[in-house]
């Protein structure tokens, strides 16, 4: 052991001491401040995108997040969305974008949707697209806000899921609007006087839909029929109806339902116009013999002309094999307009984001894409009408 009192042995011990003190010391703050530009290159705020929405600084892929039932019940409506997410999501990378769609299955279930909404905030997505039904929407929206994390879901309708909500928007229209342009179209397209509705009143959708068009026909309501969803005999109801020979039937409820109410109403020898919401989307698939000659409102045709709903059918046909419905389509123009939000912002801020969806003015396959104060898109319905076991479109309203 080296005494205190041989002086220079012990400057040179001491000063080798601080030396080393001081490379440690160095060697800390090196450390420290790799630390934090890690972290700082890991947050969201300071990517910037470049004009095909890839990443100018090489801190990774512009990461989507999308919720949507692959399985269960809804499997046909969530399996749409999904594939033509991953078309749009295909074509914006083969243009130059750099971009990722974490896809998790809901299963249509409100508290699966939380936890995997949760799940995908740890994955650090830039923003949301879906959830795809309203009842999973309304749950969903509130974190979304709460997270700072945009929202647009393609196909929830129900009124309520971009209220108070600045974070959250819509690719579709919203049920009160659909219900009031069918029932312009029953008044002044199809000169209808009276009119009968058939509402599932366990079901918001339906209620939804048939109070708006209660609300706004301009002939008489003779009557206003409800069944619920666990019923499949609609005998008693129709019973009720024959007599009173209205023009239009209102059935504002989904596909399966709506096609099992329409071969009743035939063997009773009903021939009122039967109308319907976009819930009828798929119907001519098993039921089209039931509903030929009728109309429902819907957010494009396969039947429209326009070059931007032609290109984008023969894309989707050409990879999977067959034609999109609308919550495909509605799913495509979604993850469309997200993206170019994320390049008007230049930025993957969610706050600016935002701001660029609010400006947003894009012609899409299911139309023009406007956002009102709530969120909500601004643009006309097609009107769809069955020919021939086929949808085509019968004309385009809006209020």
């Amino acid at each position: 052991m080296l005494e205190r009192g041989d002086a220079g042995q012990w400057r040179s011990l001491k000063k080798r001491r601080v030396d080393i003190k001081m490379k440690k010391l160095l060697t800390l703050l090196l450390v420290l401040t790799l630390a934090v530009s890690l972290f700082a290159g890991c947050g969201k705020d300071d990517t910037e995108v470049s004009a095909t929405g890839g990443t100018t600084d090489a801190k990774g892929v512009v990461k989507l997040g999308m919720l949507t039932p692959t399985s269960g019940d809804l499997a046909q409506y969530g399996v749409a969305v999904k594939n033509a997410a991953e078309m749009a999501i295909e074509e914006l990378n083969a243009a130059g974008g750099n971009y990722e769609l974490i896809v998790y299955d809901n299963e249509g279930d409100p508290t699966k949707s939380i936890n995997l909404f949760n799940r995908l905030v740890e994955e650090d997505i830039v923003a949301l697209i879906g959830p795809v039904i309203s009842g999973t929407s309304l749950v969903v929206a509130e974190l979304a806000q709460e997270a700072g994390i945009p929202m647009l879901t393609p196909t929830a309708t129900n009124a309520d899921v971009t209220v108070g909500f600045d974070y959250v928007f819509r690719a579709c229209y919203i049920d009160p609007y659909q219900g009031r342009v069918v029932a312009k179209f029953a008044g002044e397209n199809l000169k209808a006087k009276t009119a009968v509705i058939f509402r599932n009143i366990s079901n918001d959708y339906s209620i939804g839909l048939a109070d708006a068009f209660d609300t706004a026909f301009t002939g008489e309501i003779v009557a206003d029929e409800s069944y619920t969803a666990e019923d499949n005999d609609f005998k008693a109801i129709i019973s009720n109806i024959v007599s009173l020979n209205p023009d239009v039937i209102f059935i504002p409820d989904y596909y399966n339902t709506v096609g099992l109410i329409a071969k009743q109403l035939n063997e009773a020898g009903v021939t009122a116009t039967l109308l319907g919401g976009d819930g009828w989307d798929a119907i001519q698939n098993d039921y089209a013999a039931e509903v030929e000659g009728d109309f429902f409102a819907n957010h494009y045709a396969t039947s429209d002309e326009s070059p931007v709903v032609q290109d984008f059918i023969a894309a989707y046909v050409a990879k999977y094999d067959e034609e999109p419905n609308a919550l495909a389509a509605l799913s495509y123009d979604a993850t469309k307009v997200m993206a170019a939000a994320i390049v008007a912002a230049d930025s993957t801020d969610g706050a600016k984001i935002v701001e660029a969806l609010k400006a947003t003015d894009m012609d899409a396959v299911c139309g023009e894409i406007k956002f009102d104060e709530n969120g909500d898109t601004v643009k006309a319905i097609s009107i769809i009408t069955i020919k021939d076991g086929k949808l085509q479109l019968e004309t385009k309203i809006s209020e």
